[in-house]
């Protein structure tokens, strides 16, 4: 519709501009014309041929620009239409001295061509430049805008929620991992699992009412340095009892992924194709990692198996075997690693005095 649009609006003024050029031929021309009409149709006529090829002409070149502006970048899209409206308005305040000139009638043409081409060259000076610098020139303009604009092209995707599970919360980790900000997105609390805390929390066994305040004591603090970023979600599923279940629903509905430190739930929602961030496995992950050899000076807190043997621990409960230990019990001791063993229980580490390190102490 648009293409015959404008190949029509292309012929009609095309007709008309024919039709109406009779009337500034000369009179002595005129004149000698039997039939005005007949030379106004043929002009017509003429005229809208003309018309037709402009028009084909223009609807190609629109039909190509389009095309060129829907696979351009969003990025470049934006940053040439701020700089060609930079560079008009430099153009403007450059050459608005011109017009105050003095210059003869005869030479008065020369306002306007100056005008037309300074605006040209500082309209492609200024699409040029800003194609050149076009992200730094977007987030000058709108630092927020930029991102988003990343985001809406795919080249960027947004950080996904976190739903935070009941044992994250009462864990506490949850707390200082958001101050070092590798927690990013939403996150989101379901009101189910402030229920269970609750529940918790008024229990008449003293060891889980203290553990359900704790939760809710972190809540509370995390509220209050994140208002922004803990939303308090009150969907709930009544045909659903457990309230793992409720959260691998939740997580799911929402695209979520789930904050967890409880083995079981990991198990259940990577099953479901639920995304799981499991707080155990990001402590086993930046856990030091020993090589035979290395240095570590730990505390023999007791006998170990073998009767030569001491037993200490590292800060992440690592259970290090001190061969030759057993007289060091009670000590500060610097050992040197001999190996390392990974089992169920979790890892263990085998090490033996580090004799010159005593003697030079």
């Amino acid at each position: 519709m648009l293409d015959a649009l404008i190949v029509f609006s292309f012929v009609l003024t095309g007709a008309g501009i024919g039709f109406f050029s009779v009337d500034f031929l000369p009179d002595a021309a005129l004149e000698q014309v039997t039939n005005i009409e007949g030379l106004e149709s043929v002009a017509g006529g003429f005229g809208a041929l003309i018309g037709v090829g402009m028009g084909l002409v223009v609807q190609t070149s629109y039909r190509r620009l389009e095309r060129q502006i829907k696979d351009m970048a969003p990025d470049r899209l934006l940053s040439r239409a701020a700089g060609l409206v930079i560079g008009l308005l430099i153009a403007n305040l450059m050459l608005a001295p011109l017009f105050l000139l003095p210059i003869p009638e005869k030479f008065g043409f020369i306002k306007p061509v100056t005008a037309v081409m300074g605006s040209l060259l500082f309209a492609v000076s200024g699409m040029t430049l800003a194609e050149t610098n076009g992200r730094a020139l977007l987030r000058l303009i709108n630092p927020n805008s930029y991102e988003s604009m990343l985001i809406t092209e795919g080249t960027l995707k947004p950080a996904k929620s976190k739903v935070l599970d009941t044992s994250c919360i009462i864990d506490g980790r949850i707390e200082d991992l958001l101050k070092t900000g590798f927690i990013e997105g939403q996150l989101v609390l379901p009101q189910f699992v402030l229920q269970e805390l609750q529940g918790v929390a008024d229990s008449s066994i003293d060891q889980k009412r203290a553990r359900g305040r704790r939760g809710l004591d972190i809540i509370n603090r995390i509220r209050e340095q994140y208002p922004d970023r803990v939303v308090i979600d009150p969907a709930d599923y009544e045909d659903t009892n457990a309230v793992d279940a409720k959260l691998v629903k939740l997580a799911q509905e929402m695209n979520a992924q789930l904050l967890t430190n409880d083995y079981n739930l990991n198990k259940v929602a990577s099953v479901q194709r639920v995304s799981v961030l499991n707080i155990n496995d990001l402590a086993k992950a930046i856990r030091p990692n020993y090589l035979p050899g290395d240095d570590i000076e730990i505390k023999v807190l007791k006998e170990g198996k073998e009767p030569s043997q001491g037993v200490g621990y590292l800060n992440d409960g690592t259970m290090v075997v001190v061969e030759e230990g057993n007289n060091f019990i009670g000590d500060d001791l610097v050992v040197v690693v001999t190996g390392a063993l990974q089992t169920s229980a979790g890892r263990m580490i085998f090490a033996r005095p580090n004799r010159s390190a005593m003697a030079s102490s």
